[in-house]
């Protein structure tokens, strides 16, 4: 081998060797460009799922306006009975679970109140703990 073959050799394998230099730079830009679209693509859905996200034991402002609305309409309900007084009932909402406690005079009372909770709009689940005062002086 001579010189010129040699010194042909290195520049060809310098060109190569800038060839591929040249073409990796320009995958790696691509990549890093395609990987920051998909991952700015990606953000708002994200965010949009997690930043109104809640689980079982917390609510959302809106569920929270919701349930107290829901929770008023029971009590009107209650209110509006003409035949018993519910005043001492107690109505909570969670999640549209209507939860009723407190004291009436018979089971009869305990029942009427039940039907009424679970006739108003936004009780999806009622859990009736209502407690009848003649139960208690029996004991």
């Amino acid at each position: 081998m001579n010189r010129y073959t040699m010194s042909v050799n290195k520049y060809n394998i310098k060109n190569e060797s800038n060839s591929m230099t040249n073409t990796t730079v320009k995958t790696g830009k691509t990549l890093k460009t395609l990987a920051l679209i998909a991952c700015l693509g990606a953000l708002p859905l994200v965010v949009g799922l997690s930043g109104c996200a809640t689980d079982r034991y917390n609510q959302s402002a809106g569920e929270r306006i919701d349930d107290n609305r829901t929770a008023d309409r029971v009590k009107d309900a209650l209110a509006r009975d003409p035949e018993y007084k519910y005043d001492g009932v107690n109505v909570v909402v969670f999640k549209g679970v209507a939860q009723l406690s407190g004291f009436v005079a018979t089971r009869a009372q305990r029942s009427n109140a039940g039907d009424i909770a679970r006739r108003v709009q936004g009780v999806k689940e009622l859990e009736n703990n209502i407690t009848v005062k003649e139960m208690l002086s029996r004991n």
